[in-house]
């Protein structure tokens, strides 16, 4: 790994943090999707696959995970929030599941 690249996730991970420092929101998950989304685009290139098409999990739906590639952090909110799972499948195919999980909620001052 060469200076830049490192530079780059380092750069890529204060800007994840910062995004979630800022609280919940539509904004802070739409700037934690879309560099999910490159991260994933570029993750793709690399290993000489197509980059996964979003699809939204459906309670029932028949998943073939052989192995997972990243999973987005719980954004901070006393409610469900939006979350994305990208995954290998047996034939090697990149996919994302868009599913809800429970926001980090610390109202109570902890």
């Amino acid at each position: 790994m060469n200076f830049s690249t490192a530079g780059v996730g380092v750069l890529t991970a204060v800007l994840s943090f910062g995004a979630l420092a800022e609280g919940g929101g539509d904004r802070t998950f739409a700037l934690m999707m879309e560099r999910n989304e490159k991260a994933m685009a570029a993750y793709a290139e690399k290993n000489g696959k197509p980059a996964p098409q979003v699809q939204v999990y459906r309670y029932g739906m028949d998943l073939d995970i052989a192995k997972v590639v990243n999973v987005t952090p719980p954004i901070r909110a006393c409610n469900t929030v939006p979350s994305r799972m990208t995954y290998e499948d047996s034939s090697g195919k990149l996919t994302t599941l868009e599913y809800q999980v429970m926001g980090v909620c610390r109202n109570n001052g902890s």
